[in-house]
């Protein structure tokens, strides 16, 4: 188990210096980085200054062998549009992007796993056929079109719920909604197709046969076992929501990372882009990690050798 994280590990260090490779090049591409930060209507002095007291001056492959130097530390510089070092800011918006993530795949799993375990126990009947068709319509819906007919519908219309910000568990219900319908059908697909091949193994005929109660053979037996791959799946759901969430953060006007992405871009804060795009990739490399040692731990006949 040691040896293949420290492989992963490993593997981990050259997608995350091809994620911050690309976006370096990517800012320089799209246009001088300096006339993007201070925008049309600087002066002549102005970009002058800038450029000197960013290292704009030398060679781009010098530039960007000092900003990978820079990262290492977790320095990205500073932020034009707060005038304050770019990686706190960024760590500071994301335990509300967590917060939002960490709900939708709460209401996920309430949503997922009984309607799961039913399907997969009357497989074939009516109710089965339509939680299907619900399941590819709710997974087949953008969650920011959701969010948008959910405030209209619980906002604006009704008045139950706040429209947007933050502050309070009401302004949470919406977003987590919105973000979380998709995974809830991804999952209840899932469980209700691990359900479906556990029940017919011989260990499940012979619980029966002993004369157990299907509640009991089902929950103790069943669906213990279906979480060996619903557990992997839903980790790497999470850091999909998490890519999700920041769709869904604009929709909502949530202040987390989402927010401050677009935020970012709008201000021309080419810096700012830089640190959350890396706390981001971070992020979903570590859940796909967790996810991979987690199957392992549920699952001893799978090898990671």
């Amino acid at each position: 188990m040691g040896a293949y994280i420290g492989g992963r590990l490993l593997q981990v260090v050259p997608t995350l210096l091809l994620i911050v490779t690309i976006v370096f090049f990517l800012v320089h591409i799209v246009g001088d980085p300096i006339g993007i930060m201070l925008g049309d209507n600087a002066t002549p002095e102005q970009v002058a200054t800038m450029r000197e007291a960013m290292g704009l001056n030398e060679p781009v492959l010098v530039q960007y062998f000092s900003y990978l130097g820079s990262v290492l530390t977790g320095d990205f510089g500073v932020s034009y549009q707060y005038n304050q070092a770019a990686l706190p800011i960024v760590l500071e918006r994301l335990p509300l992007t967590l917060t939002l993530a960490i709900g939708a795949i709460l209401l996920s799993l309430v949503i997922a796993i009984p309607l799961g375990v039913w399907s997969a126990t009357h497989r074939g009947g009516a109710l089965d056929s339509f939680l299907s068709s619900i399941s590819v319509l709710a997974k087949a819906m953008p969650n920011f079109w959701l969010g948008i007919m959910l405030i209209l519908i619980f906002a604006v219309t009704l008045r139950w719920l706040p429209v947007s910000g933050s502050g309070s568990w009401a302004h949470l219900v919406l977003p987590v909604v919105a973000l979380g319908t998709g995974t809830a059908a991804e999952i209840t697909r899932l469980v209700r197709s691990s359900m479906i091949e556990i029940l017919s193994q011989d260990y499940i005929r012979t619980a029966r046969g002993k004369g157990l109660r299907q509640r009991v053979v089902v929950y103790k037996h069943a669906l213990i076992n279906a979480f060996v791959p619903v557990s992997s799946i839903t980790i790497l759901q999470f850091s999909t929501l998490v890519g999700g969430a920041l769709v869904t953060e604009v929709v909502f006007a949530w202040p987390g990372l989402g927010q401050l992405l677009v935020d970012a871009v709008s201000q021309r804060d080419m810096i700012l882009v830089q640190a959350a795009v890396f706390v981001i990739a971070v992020m979903v490399l570590a859940l796909n990690l967790l996810s991979d040692v987690l199957f392992k731990v549920v699952d001893r006949r799978i090898s990671l050798g």
